[in-house]
């Protein structure tokens, strides 16, 4: 074990909370931490937050005596997850969750309200249900006495930082997400927080690029005193773990998928395909994202009795696995569609149908997502999540794309981009600075296949012939 500083990057996802303990000098993982999370399946999406922190507690204690040694710490989160405490930090009731879509015709009655236009302009996107002031909507309509005895209303990533620093504090990439935080003058809209009930003293206050949320509080499997970073959404951490420059686009992989690059524009796209979210290096993150990635690609194969990479190429087959509603395409009330079968159509091609159905809004968004600061570019697609590691998502992604694709070596980018956010803290550089000395984009590229284009052509027809998207 080396002498120098230690940075704890945390990535507190859907299903588990991660902890990597990572060499500031080196960027070298010298230990890794795992917990499990328990995510309701019932009416909706929501995970008790106590679940988050016990999770974190238990990581901690995986990495031994690193977390003794830490520096510093950040946590990267889930997005846009609705977390209401009582005035001790308690939570009143489990997290209305990203993926929850119970609030979409909040979502619809807030977009109609005030138009498309104007969210994307005021906001730089237009919410749709994944968004927190659509859950909080639901949440005033629903339950309308927990929404009266809320103390705080916090995102994620933001009760973990609290529990670590004392202090109620968010960033910027994170907020963005909310639907209530204007990306035009970064600041909360008190007049929209007014119409939906929401008292601005009960929101966490918003810390710029480089900003400190504090240090550890004693009694916490870590030493009092350490550095607490600001911490951001997954994406944003993801980002910063990538070292990411304009023009250098991601696709993530996961449990939902996401394309996105920095951009020095702030994006304001009335379509609601580009969300236009703040960065947590400053500047934009203008993304889309899909519901419906490697959980509904895997729950096809399990139908089929199939190993997720038995795909076959051939046949007609359109798959679209909008399996818990999507949202982009913004089809909160959708299920899947199969289409295109004949008596010699293959399960492995109706696998290989359900990885193209996944893949093809995000790539279709891909180009939107570029042209946010006015250019195109010709890097490789950095392909990373889980799904990165698949053959078959992989080949899916040159195929359907017919871009360059590099796989980074590094793992866990989320937890990693937020160890660089708090090694700088340490170092006074930039995290994407931070990310760039440890080399972390590094790994196997692969050169562009000729676009299928036969197969966009018939997702895209079998799409607008069943949900009127064009």
């Amino acid at each position: 074990m080396g002498n120098g500083p230690i940075a704890l990057g945390v990535d507190s996802s859907t299903q588990s909370t991660k902890v990597l303990a990572v060499d500031v000098e080196t960027g070298e993982v010298l230990a890794r931490g795992q917990a499990r999370h328990t995510v309701s399946e019932g009416a909706g999406r929501e995970t008790d937050p106590e679940v988050w922190w016990r999770a974190l507690g238990t990581a901690l204690a995986q990495i031994g005596p690193y977390a003794e040694r830490a520096d510093a710490i950040s946590v990267g989160g889930q997005q846009h997850g609705l977390v209401v405490l009582d005035p001790v930090g308690r939570p009143l009731r489990p997290a209305l969750l990203w993926n929850d879509v119970r609030s979409a015709p909040q979502a619809d009655a807030l977009v109609e309200r005030h138009g498309a236009a104007h969210w994307a302009r005021r906001f730089g996107s237009v919410p749709g249900t994944s968004f927190t002031v659509t859950k909080w909507a639901w949440l005033t309509e629903h339950e309308p006495e927990t929404a009266k005895a809320a103390a705080a209303v916090r995102l994620p990533h933001d009760f973990l930082t609290e529990r670590l620093g004392g202090a109620g504090v968010t960033d910027r990439g994170d907020a963005s997400g909310t639907g209530w935080w204007a990306t035009d003058t970064e600041t909360y809209d008190e007049a929209l927080l007014a119409e939906i009930g929401l008292d601005p003293a009960l929101l966490p206050r918003v810390l710029g690029p480089g900003e400190a949320a504090g240090v550890t509080l004693p009694g916490l499997p870590l030493r009092e005193g350490v550095l607490v970073g600001a911490g951001t959404g997954d994406n944003a951490a993801a980002a910063l773990g990538l070292g990411l420059v304009p023009g250098q686009p991601a696709l993530s992989l996961g449990t939902s998928g996401t394309v996105y690059t920095p951009a020095t524009t702030r994006p304001t796209d009335p379509t609601g395909i580009v969300a236009g979210f703040a960065g947590g290096h400053g500047d934009w993150l203008p993304l889309a994202c899909t519901l419906n990635c490697t959980l509904a690609v895997d729950k096809i194969a399990g139908l089929l009795s199939l190993d997720r990479e038995a795909v076959e190429a051939g046949g007609s087959t359109v798959l679209l696995p909008f399996l818990d509603g999507e949202r982009t395409p913004n089809l909160p009330y959708a299920s899947g569609l199969l289409t295109g079968l004949r008596h010699d159509t293959t399960p492995g091609q109706i696998l290989q149908a359900a990885y193209d159905g996944a893949a093809y809004a995000l790539l279709t968004a891909l180009d939107q997502v570029l042209a946010v600061d006015g250019t195109g570019s010709d890097e490789p697609l950095l392909l990373i999540g889980g799904g990165a590691r698949g053959t078959a998502w992989r080949e899916t992604v040159r195929r359907l794309s017919g871009r360059a694709v590099r796989i980074p070596v590094a793992e866990e980018l989320v937890a990693l981009g937020a160890a660089a956010q708090a090694a700088g803290l340490l170092t006074g550089e930039t995290p994407q600075a931070v990310a760039r000395r440890w080399d972390t984009t590094a790994g196997p590229s692969f050169d562009p296949v000729p676009r299928d284009d036969a197969a966009l052509d018939r997702l895209a027809t079998a799409l607008a012939d069943a949900f009127d998207v064009r």
